[in-house]
C-alpha cells in the first residue's frame, strides 16, 4: 500500500537548520531565553510530535481500509462502531493539534515563539517543555480561563 503521507506536501520533513543540537541538550534558564539552541530544540520537538501524530493517523487509515466494519453479530458490530467512532474523534482532535503545532513552528520562524501572546512576557521553559504549543504564560492562561468561565456562566 502506498504511503498516505507526502513529506513535501504535509510538511513532515523539517527544514534544514544551521543549528546543530548536542545529543543531550536541554534548555536551561541559565542561558539567554530563546537563543538559537533553544529554538532548534523546540523546533525539533514540535516536528517529532507532528511526525508521530501523522504516523498514528496513517496507521488508523490502514486499519480502516483493511478491517471489515461489518461484524455478523449485532453486539460486536455496535462495539466496533463505537470503537471506531472514538478513534475517529481522537484523530480529529489530533488534526486540530497539528494546526497548533504548525502555528508554533511559524512562531519560531517569526521570532515570536516562547513569548506570551497576551503579555509579551517569556513563557517558562518548564511550561514549554510540558506543552510546546503554549501561547500564554500560566498566569495569563489562568486569567483567560477564569474570564471564559465567567462568560459561560452569564
Amino acid at each position: 500500500m502506498a504511503s498516505v503521507l507526502n513529506p513535501d506536501k504535509d510538511g513532515v520533513k523539517p527544514p534544514k537548520s544551521s543549528v546543530i543540537l548536542p545529543a543531550d541538550y536541554r534548555p536551561s534558564p541559565d542561558e539567554e531565553f530563546m537563543n538559537p539552541l533553544q529554538l532548534e530544540y523546540f523546533r525539533q520537538r514540535l516536528w517529532d510530535w507532528k511526525k508521530q501524530i501523522l504516523a498514528e493517523a496513517e496507521g488508523t487509515l490502514a486499519v480502516l481500509q483493511n478491517e471489515p466494519l461489518r461484524e455478523p453479530d449485532l453486539n460486536d458490530r455496535a462495539s466496533s462502531e463505537t470503537d471506531w467512532s472514538i478513534e475517529l474523534r481522537t484523530r480529529d482532535r489530533q488534526r486540530k493539534l497539528i494546526s497548533k503545532i504548525d502555528a508554533a513552528l511559524r512562531r519560531i520562524d517569526d521570532g515570536e515563539y516562547g513569548y506570551c501572546e497576551v503579555t509579551g512576557e517569556p513563557i517558562s521553559l518548564g511550561r514549554l517543555e510540558a506543552r510546546p504549543i503554549a501561547t500564554m504564560t500560566v498566569e495569563a492562561q489562568e486569567r483567560h480561563e477564569r474570564q471564559e468561565k465567567i462568560s459561560r456562566d452569564d
